[in-house]
């Protein structure tokens, strides 16, 4: 028996990733029984357990090109399935460091996951499709966070406890790993976008992580991206400790603000002025959410901010899979660096997000200051980023 629907396999893979996000998050949520279990007090310690998939993250992402090439797509993402699953050892840790290499081994496999994301929508869909898929798997991460966020009390009931929910996902991840191996790949279309049309296989495949960090785009596109990623982590991450309940609005919205993308993207070629747009409202809205000492503008806020974050994501991801000669291989090593610098800088900033609430005896402000300059780059960003639809007329 195989599995060739291209739906079938988009499936699979999305919510193989929800899992991983509820396996993510439900730690991050578990978070108070995890520190007294291990008896971690500090704040900066602390956000190491929830960075340790960030830290893997860095390392997934760099060589999950290179782990493509090697063992094939779909053995790849096998791969990153048993790894996610690995995290079923964080609720049975015995001590603080075998927590933290549960984690980072679970956030390998995710890493891997989302940079096999983009190959996997241009091996199996046409450029019309790509807007829809993309989105779509860009809201995998958020419902995955929402159904903790609103659900994760009701699941320990069910379970019996976190400990038994973190190992229930965990357990998921893995009979979907069965489930992927029955996958076979169609052979890639060779019309498979339209900017592909007349471009030579040799420059398609002898794009290398050399070529990669040359490429001035690579960089561009990663620290725009790195302010948002960074904001995002740190929203359901510390908001919450430092009394800001909204941040679940955000996420909620977040999924509405990604559908709303996906039709957008559909309808309108251009991809910066979405970019861009959003970017300025995020700044506003993070400053509302942040600092405002009314509740009624921190919700207003937060819903606001939910949907400007995910609805140029669309757009976003899309960007490059729309540029000139770009192929399933060559967007592997470009997501592979894409994520790999923003998940760098992102564990840099929480670290240092954490370390400022500790240095003033928990006062966030100083902290809050810090990442609302860091959102900035999402907006900054889209000055310099190429817009697809004018290599497209070029190309006419």
């Amino acid at each position: 028996m195989h599995i060739s629907n291209k739906y079938l396999i988009e499936s699979i893979v999305f919510i193989s990733y929800i899992l991983f996000a509820m396996a993510w998050v439900g730690g991050t949520a578990s978070m108070g029984n995890i520190m007294s279990a291990m008896s971690v007090n500090s704040l900066a310690d602390a956000s190491f357990i929830s960075g340790a998939v960030t830290l893997a993250k860095i390392l997934g992402t760099f060589i999950a090109a290179l782990l493509a090439i090697k063992l094939g797509l779909k053995n790849a993402l096998f791969l990153s399935m048993v790894l996610i699953a690995v995290g079923v050892l964080t609720p049975l840790s015995p001590n603080y460091y075998l927590l933290l290499l549960s984690r980072f081994i679970m956030g390998l496999g995710g890493a891997l996951m989302i940079v096999y994301f983009n190959p996997v929508v241009m091996r199996c869909f046409t450029p019309k499709e790509r807007p829809v898929v993309n989105g779509l798997n860009a809201v995998a991460f958020n419902i995955g966070t929402a159904i903790i966020l609103y659900l994760m009390t009701d699941i320990n009931a069910v379970t019996g406890g976190w400990r038994s929910s973190l190992m229930a996902f965990s357990l998921a991840s893995l009979l979907l790993g069965l489930v992927w191996m029955l996958v076979k790949f169609e052979q890639e279309q060779s019309e498979n976008s339209d900017n592909n049309a007349g471009s030579e296989a040799e420059p398609q495949s002898g794009y290398s992580y050399r070529h990669a960090l040359k490429d001035k785009f690579n960089w561009i596109y990663s620290l725009t991206y790195a302010g948002l990623l960074s904001f995002y982590i740190c929203l359901f991450t510390f908001y919450p400790r430092a009394g800001i309940s909204q941040s679940a609005l955000v996420i909620t919205f977040g999924i509405l603000g990604t559908l709303a993308g996906i039709i957008y993207s559909l309808k309108f070629p251009r991809r910066l002025p979405v970019i861009r747009w959003s970017g300025l409202v995020m700044i506003i809205t993070i400053i509302g959410l942040t600092f405002s000492p009314s509740i009624t503008i921190k919700t207003i806020c937060a819903m606001i901010l939910g949907f400007v974050i995910f609805f140029p994501i669309t757009a976003l991801v899309s960007l490059p899979q729309e540029l000139p000669q770009m192929t399933s291989e060559k967007i592997t090593v470009v997501f592979s660096l894409f994520w790999s610098i923003s998940y760098l800088l992102t564990t840099l900033v929480l670290w240092l997000f954490g370390k400022l609430v500790d240095i003033n005896q928990g006062d966030f402000f100083q902290a809050f200051i810090l990442i609302t300059l860091v959102s900035s780059s999402f907006f900054i960003g889209s000055f310099f980023l190429p817009e697809p639809a004018k290599a497209k007329a070029c190309q006419r």
